[in-house]
């Protein structure tokens, strides 16, 4: 099954302008959010071909610069998934494309392996992304940041066969309870990461945006209001810290993450 793996980024984010050239320490040195990003993708196994999505001539010649492949895709586009759609009808004949997002560094190689494996083992679903389950620490985090009136990690829920029922950016389920940092919790947090078949991503552009993707702002749920199945893929984040860089906040937590892998 060949896999083609898009990192979609886009310089003019509305929370973080600039986001992925935003430098990052780690024991390597200081390097982008695009460029840890793309070689977060690279150690992925069994990926066929890997390119940067962008609009923006300044990510594009950063990129270069560091040995990505770039395509330019419209700056129409309004989301990730509607860039990895322009990249699948520019680059046609992959039987699975990946997105995986621009502000996740930490992504492990597995999540996206294990991604790829429950695709190909759901011939119904039309898009796999990752959960994770939270312990307490994520979950009081999250908590933390919606207190604080910060949009912060989103979160999932899904029924029988790991069939996606809802993802939001407010903490869900509502457990009621304070847990303990290393006690696992009901929570899941949704990890930006997809894998799509062709038909279904060639389709996403054009169906129409619902009062949930709207309300929200996530693009998977697009799928869900349009009668599509997303099959969640829960994986097993070993220890390691997750974390998506969507504030300036999220910087010093991503650099500790980084330096806590020497």
């Amino acid at each position: 099954m060949s896999v083609l793996l898009a990192i979609p980024a886009r310089y003019a984010s509305a929370r973080y302008p600039g986001k992925p050239l935003v430098s990052l320490k780690g024991p390597d040195g200081e390097k982008t959010l695009i460029r840890r990003s793309w070689e977060a993708a690279m150690a992925v196994r069994g990926i066929a071909r890997v390119v940067v999505a962008t609009d923006d001539d300044r990510i594009r010649d950063h990129a270069t610069g560091f040995g990505a492949e770039v395509i330019m895709t419209s700056s129409t586009a309004r989301n990730g998934t509607e860039r990895c759609a322009e990249v699948a009808a520019l680059l046609s004949g992959y039987k699975v494309i990946v997105n995986l997002q621009g502000d996740a560094p930490l992504t492990p190689a597995w999540f996206v392996e294990d991604l790829i494996a429950g695709l190909r083992a759901t011939p119904e679903a039309d898009i796999a992304t990752p959960v994770l389950r939270c312990d307490g620490r994520a979950l009081n985090g999250f908590l933390a940041d919606r207190r604080a009136g910060r949009v912060g990690g989103t979160t999932a829920v899904f029924g029988a066969g790991m069939r996606g029922l809802y993802f939001s950016k407010e903490v869900i389920p509502f457990t009621g309870r304070v847990y303990a940092d290393d006690e696992p919790t009901p929570v899941f947090h949704h990890v930006g990461v997809y894998a799509y078949r062709p038909a279904a991503l060639t389709g996403y552009p054009s169906w129409p945006i619902g009062p949930l993707e709207t309300l929200e702002g996530l693009e998977q749920l697009r799928f869900l209001e349009n009668g599509r199945q997303v099959l969640c893929v829960e994986v097993d984040g070993k220890g390691l810290t997750f974390w998506e860089l969507n504030n300036p906040s999220d910087v010093p937590v991503i650099e500790a993450a980084l330096a806590a892998l020497t």
